[in-house]
Parts: structure tokens; sequence; C-alpha cells
């Protein structure tokens, strides 16, 4: 059954929700970071299917500070409207200090190895890889981080294995924006970056308009065999 796990911070705690897999005595956590419409169906369902995997998958409230245990869905013009106002007041910095957080209690949770990784999608892929660049974690799989190519600069920072996935089609990181980043990512060896030719932003997303089945089976596939690298 899933839990909730509440972590404590300098300006006050926030909740996570946990999944956990059955009949494992050890296992690495995965956090896995949202998009923009919070800690929703969506994502719970991508941190039950780490822990059917074998993981404890922890997926925290970014947006605890303005709108705590927000759940919403890409279905509803009104919530992207919203999302979008949450993602542009949103304190980066901040965010990256409570993924920190997050990571430093998953490697004392329960049942964990003490190994863990970092997974995010939109705005969790951005802050996966801010994270990558500013703090710590075994392992990152960064999905379409919108924002990224402002932070290129940073990639030299990633000291631990990051893998990024990239939609060439993205309507959110344009083709100059690819550029800046596949650039930035060369130099650094922990880094391993993988296009997919015709995909939409959100291209992994579940039941998401532009998910397609095919590259989202390659990444995925691409994220299983990377994180049972690097956390086993």
């Amino acid at each position: 059954m899933p839990e909730t796990l509440a972590i404590k911070v300098a300006d006050g705690s926030f909740n996570c929700y946990v999944a956990r897999p059955r009949n494992v005595a050890s296992a690495p956590v995965i956090v896995v970071l949202q998009e923009i419409f919070g800690v929703n169906a969506g994502i719970r369902s991508i941190a039950d299917d780490y822990a059917a995997k074998g993981y404890i998958a922890v997926a925290p409230d970014l947006f605890w500070r303005a709108d705590p245990g927000l759940d919403m869905s890409e279905a509803e013009p009104g919530d992207w409207a919203r999302g979008f106002a949450l993602y542009s007041a949103y304190d980066f910095d901040g965010g990256v200090g409570d993924i920190a957080a997050t990571v430093a209690a998953g490697r004392t949770l329960q049942g964990a190895s003490g190994k863990v990784g970092v997974t995010g999608y939109c705005l969790g892929g951005l802050m996966t890889y801010l994270t990558a660049a500013r703090a710590d974690a075994d392992a990152f799989v960064s999905y379409y981080g919108g924002g990224t190519e402002k932070y290129a600069g940073e990639a030299g920072s990633v000291s631990k294995p990051l893998l990024y996935h990239l939609a060439e089609e993205d309507e959110y990181i344009g083709k100059e924006a690819q550029v800046t980043i596949t650039a930035a990512f060369k130099a650094n060896p922990k880094i391993e970056l993988h296009s997919y030719p015709g995909c939409n932003h959100a291209f992994a997303r579940p039941g998401g308009n532009h998910y397609d089945t095919a590259a989202a089976t390659l990444a995925n596939a691409r994220t299983d065999a990377f994180f049972k690298q690097h956390l086993s």
C-alpha cells in the first residue's frame, strides 16, 4: 500500500508519495519528480511502476510552498494555466534543496539499500538535471527538462551518472536550445544523451496526448538498464 513521507526543511515540511515493492528486504530508492501538474495520477503510476520493478519510489510535492497537495490533470485547460503560473513563480534553488532533502531521507528509509536515483519529467526533468549539477545522488535520469538550455553552463558540475532523454520536436525545447544542450553535455563523460526523432514534449507521459509508445518504451528500457547498472 502507498504511504506518505513527511520531510522537514528549514522553512517548513512537505509530503511525498511513497510506493514500496512487495516482499523485498532491501531496495534502492528512486525519487520521482513531477511535471507542472503536481503529484498526480500519472506521477503516482510511474512511482507504482518503479515499486513493481523492485524499487522504493518517493515522489515529493515540489509545489508545497505555493499549493500543497496539488493533483491536476493535463486533460483540463484550466489546470495547464494554473500549472504554468506555479512554474513561472517556482523557486528552482529552493526546489533543489527540497530534492536534496528527499534524497537524504531516502537513504535512511526503512528497507532502503542506501542507493538513491532521481528521475523527473518536464519541470521534474529540469530539476533532475539541476540536482545532478548542484547536489548528490547515485544516478539521475531526466526526461525533456524544459529550460535546461538556460543552465547548460552547469553541465560540467555533474559528477554522477546522468541519462537525459530529449524529444527532437519538443515544442518547449526548440532546435537552438537542443544544440546548446547537446554541445554542453558532450563535454562531460558522465552525461549520456539520447534524442528521439519525431517526438514531442511529454512523449513518455502515460496516457498523454503526445505519448509515443515506441519512443517511450525505448527510453524507459534505457532508464531501467541505467538504474540497474548504477543502483544495484
